[in-house]
């Protein structure tokens, strides 16, 4: 470290002194010069402040300027270690190290990655680390502290450690990196801390850390010191994972709201209890509803303030680990919803995060959705975009887990989304399209899948954007699946009409055959179809409770067999009557009554049925996986298909199920085409599952008679009951 000229110290120790310097280092801690070892801490109101070397001298040191303490050890020609000895008013001599006579954590490639948005494991050397240093007094043990805010004035490192004291511990800026660094020794895990500011407007604010792993439970708002000790034990799951294409795989969705699941639980209690849960049904995965730290604890989470750390209302990252750990011991993987379209707007944490728009778009045009009040992101800005890309894959390596379903995709790809004319600004060819966010889109998923084989990202978006799960290569955005909002919302229209009214309606059942193949999908009954005055599934559906329920059994067996991986958010596997509120619990004592057990129990057997039969799911997205055997049966609100997992529904090919599903009000007997001669089985029957128990007619063995029907070799004569739907296997 060079020392400060003599004409500039005056000016450079009132700058340490009072908050305002970018280059602490340059004026504390230990600097060669002629004649000797310069040695300068800051000690405000200290008495005495001596320094002991490795060699074991101690120099007096006298007091310089504004709390500052100086001294020279004449002859010395190398930098040592040493520690402080500071003298209070209580007249105890105290042993410190010094912060200032550590050299930068990061590393000249490191800040060039950040600069450029290309430092993939930025959660690595950005934010709070414990680390440990060898030296010649003994091993130091201390965290360093690293943040962006390239406009800031000043930073400094503020926390338990020193009382919150603004001047304690300044920073440094490194180059023109923009990154603001301090290790601090004797500072370890558990410490709360925040940065203190000074913006380019001259404003001190206090700041969490934008890559804090840990943030205090609201409504405190300081970061939390971390460090993982966790073992895990999933080698097996990642190695499998690895090998496997999840498109081609079986995935039935549970969507989980932890905080309203069963509140109360932690992290380490949900992995029993929901674990058990999730297993006994049957769901291969869990989406967890942002799980990154937010302001308020019982809301939905998209609002965020911490995007690395989990929430600490039910435990610490370890414990989130652990549970992640507890479902992929019971085979179910993980995803979780993920918000990098916008960010929360609460002052003391991203917004104006260095006295100006940083991390969102400086144009509000660009910069804030009018839909959710939030702050846009400024997807163009290369370390905004590095933050976004390190977080996707922080959650993906850090915790294993499986996927990330991405929120408001449509948000993201259109300039006027939510925005009348004048409130958007085109891109550089004057279209709508977001480039910037495009990109980031395509950066994510393709680095993604790259560094983390077998995991599946998923887009909700609402639109008609071409190409959402096409190869990045290929021009597409690169995910895994799409959210089917088209068939979604059509189904879920067709549900809301009476029986009698349905033959009108029919195509809302069929229409999504159309498309189904332009993307990978995943049929979504999500947190957002039973709030906010949509009723929940039963009260969706005209009718009395007994044929609401009727209708939502053959509704999840028509879900379960249709063309796409499916999502059911919780409660509505047991057909919850009340709307979803995130405050209260879900209303479990619902299955004290038997016409709520069944709806469970047939969602277990739907899973049942799947996980052994590969023809519900193994050529999702391929035409030879489906057949319609009869689509246009408006006036019987009735629909029948074959599901294939051979890839053919040809004579001879024992990959098959045909499913009938009659939404009428009215018994039916049909005949139903088959692709193959034999004996057929009625493995599932939902009507077997209403809260009577009325007679089930699965296990009820049929024999194909060799009667062409439907383009089908053969056929047989069936009846369906009201309001139900059929599974038949070959026997």
């Amino acid at each position: 470290m060079t020392p400060i000229p003599d004409s500039a110290l005056p000016g450079a120790l009132w700058a340490v002194a009072h908050g305002r310097s970018t280059q602490p280092h340059d004026v504390l801690g230990q600097h060669l010069q002629e004649g000797g070892l310069q040695v300068r801490v800051r000690r405000p109101l200290a008495r005495r402040v001596r320094v002991r070397f490795e060699d074991d001298v101690v120099l007096d040191l006298a007091h310089e300027q504004d709390g500052i303490f100086s001294g020279v050890r004449t002859g010395a020609t190398r930098a040592m270690d040493y520690r402080v000895l500071v003298t209070w008013a209580d007249g105890v001599e105290h042993v410190q190290d010094d912060p200032y006579r550590f050299v930068p954590t990061l590393g000249e490639m490191d800040l060039h990655l950040i600069n450029e948005g290309r430092h993939e494991q930025l959660w690595s050397v950005l934010g709070a680390h414990v680390r440990e240093y060898e030296g010649p007094l003994g091993a130091v043990t201390g965290v360093s502290f690293a943040v962006w805010a390239p406009r800031a004035k000043a930073v400094h490192v503020i926390g338990d450690f020193n009382g919150w004291d603004e001047l304690a511990h300044p920073m440094r800026t490194l180059g023109q990196s923009g990154v603001w660094e301090l290790f601090v020794p004797d500072v370890g895990a558990g410490t709360v801390y925040k940065f203190a500011v000074r913006g380019a407007d001259d404003v001190l604010r206090h700041k969490a850390d934008p890559m804090a792993r840990l943030a205090e439970t609201a409504p405190a708002t300081g970061s939390v010191v971390t460090c993982s000790t966790y073992e895990w034990g999933d080698h097996a799951w990642l190695t499998a994972r690895a090998d496997r294409d999840p498109q081609a795989g079986r995935m039935s969705v549970y969507e989980v709201h932890l905080g309203s699941w069963r509140p109360g639980l932690t992290y380490r209690e949900l992995a029993i209890e929901l674990v058990d849960y999730v297993r006994e049904q049957g769901f291969t995965h869990v989406e967890l509803m942002p799980v990154m730290d937010h302001p308020y604890p019982p809301s939905w989470g998209y609002h965020v303030t911490s995007y690395f750390a989990p929430n600490s209302r039910f435990g610490s990252p370890d414990d989130f680990r652990h549970l992640v750990d507890a479902l992929h011991g019971a085979d179910i993987g993980v995803v979780l919803d993920w918000v990098p379209g916008h960010f929360a707007t609460d002052e003391w944490a991203l917004v104006r995060f260095d006295g100006l728009p940083l991390y969102e778009h400086p144009d509000p045009r660009r910069g804030w959705q009018p839909d959710w009040g939030s702050y846009v992101f400024d997807f163009g800005r290369p370390e905004v975009r590095n933050f976004l890309v390190a977080n996707a894959l922080y959650w993906l390596e850090e915790f294993h887990v499986d996927g990330l379903r991405v929120d408001g995709v449509a948000s993201m790809l259109y300039l006027d989304y939510s925005r009348d004319d004048g409130e958007w600004v085109p891109n550089i060819h004057g279209g709508r399209e977001n480039l910037e966010a495009i990109a980031l889109l395509q950066e994510i998923n393709a680095t993604a899948y790259r560094r983390s084989p077998g995991i599946i990202t998923v887009a909700e978006e609402s639109t008609a954007w071409p190409g959402v799960t096409r190869a990045t290569d290929e021009g597409g955005l690169g995910f895994g699946l799409k959210w089917n909002m088209g068939w979604m919302n059509d189904a879920l229209r067709y549900l809301g009409e009476d029986p009698i009214n349905r033959a009108h309606h029919h195509t809302l059942l069929t229409f999504a055959m159309m498309y189904a193949y332009a993307e990978h999908y995943l049929l979504p009954i999500s947190h957002d179809e039973v709030v906010h005055g949509k009723g929940s599934m039963p009260y969706k559906i005209p009718g009395g409770e007994a044929d609401r329920l009727a209708t939502l059994r053959a509704f999840y067996a028509y879900q379960w067999a249709f063309p796409g991986k499916h999502l059911v958010f919780m409660g509505t596997e047991f057909a919850q009557t009340s709307e979803w509120a995130d405050g209260r619990s879900l209303d479990w004592h619902l299955l004290e009554y038997p016409a709520h057990r069944r709806v469970q129990e047939l969602v277990r057997a739907l899973n049942s049925f799947a996980a052994r039969h590969p023809a519900m799911w193994a050529l999702d997205d391929r035409p030879e996986g489906f057949r319609w055997l009869d689509a246009d049966d408006a006036a019987g609100n009735t629909v029948s298909f074959v599901r294939s997992a051979a890839g053919t529904t040809g004579t001879g090919d024992v990959g098959n199920v045909v499913v009938v599903v009659n939404f009428g009000g009215a018994d039916r007997d049909l005949r139903i085409g088959l692709p193959r001669a034999g004996t057929w089985r009625i493995d599932l029957d939902t009507s077997g599952f209403d809260a009577a128990s009325s007679p089930s007619r699965a296990g009820t063995e049929l024999v194909a008679q060799e009667r062409p029907w439907q383009d089908q070799p053969f056929s047989v004569e069936i009846s369906i009951a009201r309001l139900s739907a059929i599974y038949l296997v070959p026997a």
